[in-house]
């Protein structure tokens, strides 16, 4: 019996599938799946028609899955994919005989040879194929499925790249069919290459199958009944017949309509390429964070809008060739995103592990049905519509117009059908792509790239605190992440950099379970940061931190709530503001009075702010006075300046009181020539005389254009003004903010 493969294990050789699957890209590229053959069948003069019946062979080869399956299960998975991938490469070398038979047996028979060679590839590769699925299920653990895709993708997508970059290269220096023999001779020792780097992956061993090919068959079909298969292989073979044709007869627009040469037509398909390349690691990431679903959609979304920028293409131009490269980055970013999404969703949430034949073969036989039929009615569409031309606004319209409309609407059907696939996941596509519309995606990026570089303490402080200034949901993972590092300054950090960030549900459990803990130094942090993040699923656990045996816990859960607009808890507050003797309570307490609106506690306050001793508390508590009043920015803005130059900053208040209450009081009211003296004094840097005036205002102001509250801060504030004259700036300036942030011009 063979023994399971471990984890490890697979890890291991996972590099050596890379890299077999990165050659085999290269490969394909330059025989049979590429640009560069369509531009070969075309060269030898075949029309469109026969051109799209050729292509169709590959993927119609695809059925004979549902009956192989049985059989390659039980000679083996890896045997299999290693002899036929042996055939395949023998069947690709074949074309290099194309010019003997041309040259000694005619155009015909040169189309039937081809056509024997293609149908030769199509059937080893769809046996390859139908061997890999169930392989890769078993040698690729699901915990990575996403990342292993990403890197995979990355290196064929590479490969890829290389070898398109060659063959564009190749065919603006050459002419006639050389080129093309020589780019054959390398993608056949490309391909010989790979099946030797695939002996090394493991697993893949034959498996006891008692059914026959028939009952395996029936069992196959019997899948069907799987509600979520089916919505999926409809929604792949409809992606299918909008994106196929694309790849297939886009070369021959770009080289027929828009005017591009072979070899630039070639280079065009480096823009897939690299597109792919640089988007294949967010897919990937993304879709093991955020599930398969809504990048799979992402992808369809961005394939439905290709059409519409081919159609737009400026024609003939200097600039078709960047224009063209442009729209390929974006269908590489496109692909690769449908690619990712589509393969793990299938491995994740459609295939049953003891299924795998079954559901993997039927999903290959899909593609391949629906990917030839797309090759006929390809070819057919643009062979009727010839003749077609003209324009319709900004659109031209030309043979191939006909195939990017249907393009269009088979993508936006196969959106709808894949909509609501069962998935590993809740996230919909428009909360992915929202996503990308909160915080800073960009640097989100870069941050989470630094973030796992970084391995010394300073550095990973470094970047979690650019985590959370990103303030983009894409960090959330790690902020988790480096909540439960070991380190406490890493944890610590990590609580400043939740604080930045958006309000997130998981972050928020994350922080309560740190006030929660036993670590006193981050429980006080993580309350402050619950009251900053101003998520309201905090407040029962703040209310909770009220009745800590530590202090500095009560403190900043009161801090919090106050912040977080708990009206509940205002007459406990109050309550224990009039009996609490410890000043840093006390303090607690009245800021977040002050920011419940606690117009009762005014009183209290104002007795603490004349008692307390500590000029920094002093600030504080005016400011939770300040804050009943009213209008706090504008409370700011004049303390700054007053810092800067206090009899100016004072005179200046005092000289917009003045206008202000003019408006309203007559002329030479004792408010006005008050406040008139009071400017000019303060003005002269006369602070205890300006205080003098301030408090005379106060005393012959209406009453009734201020509320109670208001008004008790006032004649407080005007009898310490009396006793304190100028030393207490603080009563000075929260005289001329309620002056200003309590007057109204109601009647009472």
């Amino acid at each position: 019996m063979t023994q399971t493969l471990t984890n490890a294990e697979k890890l291991s050789k996972l590099p050596w599938s890379i890299g077999s699957n990165a050659l085999v890209n290269a490969f394909v590229q330059l025989t049979f799946l590429g640009s560069v053959f369509i531009l070969f069948l075309n060269t030898l003069g075949l029309d469109k028609t026969q051109i799209g019946f050729l292509l169709s062979l590959v993927p119609y080869t695809g059925l004979i899955a549902l009956f192989i399956a049985p059989l390659i299960a039980r000679y083996g998975y890896k045997r299999t994919f290693v002899y036929f991938s042996i055939l395949r490469v023998i069947f690709a070398a074949l074309l290099l005989l194309t010019p003997f038979v041309i040259s000694t047996l005619g155009a015909e028979v040169t189309l039937l040879f081809i056509t024997v060679v293609v149908i030769l590839f199509s059937l080893t590769r769809s046996v390859v194929v139908t061997a890999y699925y169930p392989w890769a299920q078993e040698y690729i653990p699901p915990s990575i499925q996403g990342k292993y895709s990403a890197t995979n993708n990355l290196f064929t997508t590479l490969a890829g790249f290389l070898a398109v970059t060659l063959a564009g290269f190749v065919l603006d220096v050459t002419t006639g069919l050389s080129g093309y023999l020589i780019l054959i001779v390398i993608g056949v020792i490309c391909g010989s290459l790979a099946v030797w780097g695939v002996l090394y992956v493991p697993g893949g061993e034959p498996i006891a199958v008692s059914r026959g090919v028939m009952t395996a068959f029936r069992d196959t079909i019997t899948a069907l009944r799987d509600k979520g298969l089916l919505f999926f292989l409809g929604g792949v073979g409809l992606i299918t017949l909008a994106t196929v044709p694309l790849t297939s007869f886009v070369p021959l627009f770009l080289q027929e309509q828009v005017g591009l040469s072979s070899g630039n037509v070639v280079l065009v398909q480096t823009g897939v390429l690299l597109g792919g390349l640089v988007s294949t690691y967010l897919w990937g990431w993304s879709s093991d964070r955020y599930g398969s679903r809504p990048i799979m959609l992402s992808g369809i979304c961005l394939l439905a809008s290709l059409p519409i920028y081919f159609m737009l293409m400026p024609r003939h131009s200097p600039a078709s060739l960047y224009v063209a490269l442009g729209v390929a980055f974006l269908q590489g970013i496109a692909d690769m995103g449908w690619v990712i999404g589509s393969t793990r969703l299938l491995f994740v949430s459609i295939v049953p592990p003891e299924k795998k034949s079954e559901y993997t073969a039927l999903y290959f036989a899909c593609v391949g049905v629906f990917g030839g039929t797309s090759q006929l009615i390809a070819g057919q569409v643009v062979q009727m519509s010839s003749q077609l031309s003209g324009s319709f606004y900004f659109f031209r319209l030309d043979p191939y117009t006909p195939l990017f409309l249907l393009s269009i609407t088979f993508a936006l059907l196969s959106l709808v059908t894949l909509r609501d696939v069962r998935s590993d996941t809740q996230v919909t596509v428009e909360e992915f792509a929202g996503m990308f519309l909160r915080g800073n995606p960009l640097s989100a990026m870069t941050s989470l790239v630094g973030y796992h570089f970084a391995r010394d303490e300073s550095r990973v402080v470094a970047m979690t605190e650019r985590l959370g200034e990103t303030r983009s949901p894409f960090t959330v993972d790690e902020l988790l992440e480096v909540l439960a590092d070991p380190r406490f300054n890493v944890r610590f950090e990590a609580i400043i950099s939740i604080a930045r960030t958006r309000p997130d549900p998981r972050l928020t459990h994350a922080l309560i379970d740190v006030f929660n803990g036993t670590e006193l130094a981050l429980s006080n942090m993580a309350a402050w940061a619950l009251g900053r993040v101003g998520d309201q699923m905090a407040i029962d656990a703040l209310r909770v931190g009220l009745n800590s045996k530590y202090h500095s816990i009560q403190a900043n859960s009161a801090r919090a709530l106050g912040r977080l607009g708990d009206t509940e808890i205002t007459a406990l507050l109050l309550e224990r503001l009039n009996h609490e003797p410890d000043k840093g309570l006390q303090m607690a307490y009245a800021s977040a009075l002050g920011n419940l609106k606690a117009y009762a506690a005014t009183p209290q306050i104002l007795h603490l702010l004349d008692t307390m001793q500590n000029e920094g508390a002093r600030r504080e508590l005016t400011l939770a006075l300040v804050r009943l009043v009213g209008n706090e920015g504008g409370f700011i803005q004049l303390y700054r300046e007053a810092r800067a130059d206090f009899a100016t900053a004072t005179a200046q208040a005092a000289t917009a009181l003045k206008r202000k209450f003019g408006k309203t009081l007559a002329t030479g009211n004792n408010v006005i020539s008050t406040l008139s003296a009071c400017a000019d004094t303060l003005a002269r840097d006369k602070l205890s005389e300006g205080a003098t005036y301030l408090a005379r205002v106060i005393e012959t102001l209406p009453a009734h254009h201020y509320e109670p509250h208001s008004l008790t801060i006032l004649h407080d504030c005007a009898d310490r003004l009396q006793t304190h004259g100028a030393e207490r700036t603080e009563y000075m300036l929260l005289t001329l903010h309620t002056l200003d942030a309590g007057w109204h011009t109601k009647e009472s």
